[in-house]
């Protein structure tokens, strides 16, 4: 799939990206490690997760490919302090603020023998926000979903700090992007936080993933997320003169024209507008009665009646399409006509 950088205003949204994890001995320790044929150290460790949030917890496992762990016994200590000594087994470990270093060393002892081996953990915060590139209304507070055939606009925020809490600059980090195991070449590289992938095929998904690191190697971090395009819709609300549009509730299945007149909205929603924006046309009684966004009925004659209103959003060029029905009932004697304006 294609994909392409791009620079747009963005509304940030607040997860964690992490920093990786470090292995570091001494060259003490790795020299009496050795086996004395010159293979790996006794032990080695490995965290849950790669890349832990600050203040996470994250749990440290000791293995060995030599030793008889069964019957060995684990110091661990965070920072300096000791926070286990028993039996090997799994520890867990609580990590440090954004930018700080949390260094583990663990310590395994087996028939008199004592082999150490080190951990170091910087997290980074850091969030990867997926905007799909398709139509919501105006002012709405939550976003569309990815749209069949369209685009979807995915930023890496980032909140590195260095160890004494600055904050780093967010357009000196390095960008790589992957997409289903495939690295994005044209639009990795420093500062390119934001990019522009193809929606996945219907009923597939696809995988975006970003690793960031900072220039010197002090912090590196990862996050992804999974794509999958959804089928679009059409809502109706009603529009009162004075609240507006009320969205808060879509109308579904029947409304009640009480007064003079009755306004409605049509709303699409997850309709691709890479290419075009979402066409609408109503329908007042299988008669089409508009083609914008609003329409206003108004009941005429003294009586009662029913009616049926229904909407339509097209798009074109990817044949996206979605309809939404109304029953209307309207007055309170018989023999009346209902007109769409």
């Amino acid at each position: 799939m294609n994909a392409r950088g791009a620079i747009f205003a963005t509304v940030a949204i607040s997860t964690f990206f992490f920093a990786p994890v470090a292995f570091a001995q001494s060259l003490s320790d790795i020299s009496s490690n050795l086996s004395s044929n010159g293979g790996p150290p006794p032990i080695t460790l490995s965290l849950s997760s790669q890349y832990p949030a600050p203040y996470s917890s994250v749990t440290l496992t000791t293995n060995s490919t030599t030793l008889n762990l069964a019957n060995a016994t684990l110091a661990v200590s965070v920072n300096g302090a000791k926070v286990y000594v028993g039996n090997v087994q799994p520890v867990a470990i609580t990590t440090g603020a954004p930018g700080t270093s949390t260094t583990i060393n663990a310590t395994v002892t087996s028939q008199g023998e004592s082999y150490a081996a080190s951990v170091t953990i910087t997290p980074g915060d850091v969030s990867l926000v997926e905007e799909p590139v398709a139509s919501a209304p105006p002012l709405y507070l939550g976003k569309p979903l990815v749209p069949i055939s369209g685009e979807v606009r995915l930023v890496a925020m980032t909140g590195f700090r260095t160890a004494s809490g600055v904050p780093i600059d967010p357009s000196t980090l390095s960008y790589t992007w992957t997409q289903d195991g495939s690295t994005l070449e044209d639009v990795s590289g420093i500062g390119k936080s934001v990019i522009i992938v193809d929606s996945p095929l219907q009923y597939r998904s696809s995988s975006i993933s970003v690793v960031v690191e900072a220039q010197d190697g002090t912090e590196v971090g990862a996050d992804s997320v999974s794509l999958a395009p959804q089928d679009p819709t059409v809502r109706i609300y009603a529009d009162d003169p004075l609240l507006g549009i009320l969205f808060d509730h879509a109308l579904s299945s029947s409304f009640a024209i009480t007064g003079t007149e009755a306004s409605f909205y049509a709303a699409p929603y997850s309709f691709s507008i890479a290419n075009e924006a979402p066409t609408i046309a109503w329908f007042l009684n299988g008669s089409g009665a508009g083609s914008e966004n609003s329409i206003t009925l108004r009941p005429t004659g003294g009586g009662a009646g029913n009616g049926s209103l229904s909407v339509s959003a097209s798009e074109n060029a990817n044949y996206e399409s979605a309809t939404a029905d109304l029953s209307l009932s309207f007055g309170s004697n018989a023999n009346t006509n209902l007109f769409g304006l």
